[in-house]
């Protein structure tokens, strides 16, 4: 068995579950118990300066090696909680050695991982999965990544490799938007980072949806029915002629790559109270600000037809798009990287977000790789075993990459010395 994927399987074990309404850090205890798990193999690899935040954060370093240290600093980053969207408490993970691009019986849970729902298994055939048992998601999101930074750091060592200061980060809460809201980046030690936190390992992300949440709260009046008229103001009513004047295309199910989109995903309410939720997503930096002035706009409408004070607006930006601040060398960095194993890297648009966006704004440039895990935040989610390997090897090169240049803190200067 490869070293990846039985560190992948050993941390499959671990309930880290994310909870954005506990309002503590990290928000569930079991972040911290496996985060405590990760401290004590880090420092089995033999990785130095490692320790634990008491809001869960991981960190770890290796000095560079003899001749690397005027090598940029590079940091690499993956994130320990998983999605609250299915359960993630006693995962079940079957291995499907050699797949034949045939449908997957999902254990007794009777559902089953079919090429004509999920395309991306007939690219799969020959290769080893791991799956769920169909009752919980599988964790790939992101413990493929966990898995993969540590097996190319344990690597790097076992082989006696040449390095320059290579610095690792594993956050806790990166489903709930609160990845790196304790991240401090100059301690960190990092010139430059990249998360792996995606798909395909083909894919090299860095440009992601400028995101903001929003609260949209109705405050109606009661009144006995009977005697409504002229009385009563229907709080769930005002709810739904709010939806009704957002543009009726631009939501998740009909929308893809750089299109935007307002998702509706919590309501609640009665006749004297109700709330809609939603996540604002949008590349462009304009556009964004105009979907967020639309809600405002509708509430001001809505305002007029039933009355003052009736619809509030609470909106809170969450992270922002990080492409301007990607130097172009470390998609080329990734791109030959990949094309060392025969990959043909393929540059696509996030469709959410990320650590690194945020820690891009706080002056780490940090696009994000791939690690192998498809179908996320589901019980359908599976890891192709192969691109885990081939990740690791992704990391390893591109340690190489960085130990052959001099060390700058100026990233215009690199990048015109490294074209």
């Amino acid at each position: 068995m490869s070293k990846v994927r039985e560190r992948f399987l050993k941390y499959t074990a671990y309930d880290v579950q994310s909870d954005e309404n506990t309002h503590t850090h990290p928000s569930t205890p079991g972040q911290k118990i496996f985060g405590q798990r990760l401290v004590s193999e880090m420092r089995t690899i033999g990785l130095e300066n490692v320790r634990i935040t008491p809001e869960g954060y991981v960190f770890g370093e290796l000095p560079p090696t003899s001749g690397c240290e005027k090598a940029p600093a590079l940091g690499l980053i993956a994130h320990i909680d998983t999605s609250d969207a299915e359960s993630g408490k006693n995962i079940t993970p079957q291995i499907i050695e050699n797949y034949d691009g045939k449908p997957v019986s999902l254990g007794r849970s009777g559902k089953t991982l079919e090429p004509i729902m999920f395309p991306v298994l007939k690219n799969k055939t020959g290769e080893t999965l791991v799956v769920t048992d169909g009752t919980t998601l599988l964790g790939g999101d992101d413990h493929a990544g966990l898995a993969v930074i540590l097996t190319a750091a344990e690597e790097i060592l076992k082989n006696g490799e040449s390095h320059g200061k290579l610095c690792f980060a594993f956050t806790p809460d990166e489903e709930i938007g609160e990845g790196t809201m304790f991240f401090d980046v100059p301690s960190f030690g990092a010139d430059y980072a990249y998360t792996l936190d995606g798909g395909e390992v083909a894919s090299i992300e860095y440009q992601n949806f400028n995101a903001a949440s929003a609260e949209i709260v109705f405050n109606g009046v009661a009144s006995h029915p009977g005697s409504a008229k002229g009385a009563m103001r229907n709080a769930l009513l005002c709810a739904i002629c709010f939806q009704e004047q957002l543009p009726s295309e631009e939501i998740p199910e009909k929308t893809e790559d750089f299109q935007g989109f307002f998702h509706l995903h919590a309501m609640e309410g009665n006749v004297s109270h109700a709330v809609l939720r939603y996540l604002v997503r949008e590349h462009d930096d304009v556009l964004f600000e105009e979907r967020k002035q639309l809600l405002q706009t509708i509430a001001d409408s809505i305002n007029r037809d039933f009355g003052a004070g009736t619809c509030e607006v609470h909106l809170r930006d969450q992270y922002r798009n990080m492409e301007k601040l990607i130097p172009a060398f470390l998609i080329d960095y990734a791109k030959d990287a990949l094309a060392e194993q025969g990959i043909l890297s393929v540059i696509k648009p996030i469709r959410g977000g990320t650590d690194g966006a945020t820690l891009s704004f706080k002056g780490l440039p940090c696009p994000n790789l791939g690690a192998g895990a498809y179908n996320m935040h589901s019980v359908y989610e599976f890891v192709s075993v192969n691109e885990m390997e081939q990740a690791v090897k992704l990391v390893r090169s591109l340690i190489h990459r960085f130990s052959e240049f001099s060390r700058t803190k100026d990233l215009k200067s690199l990048d015109q010395v490294l074209h």
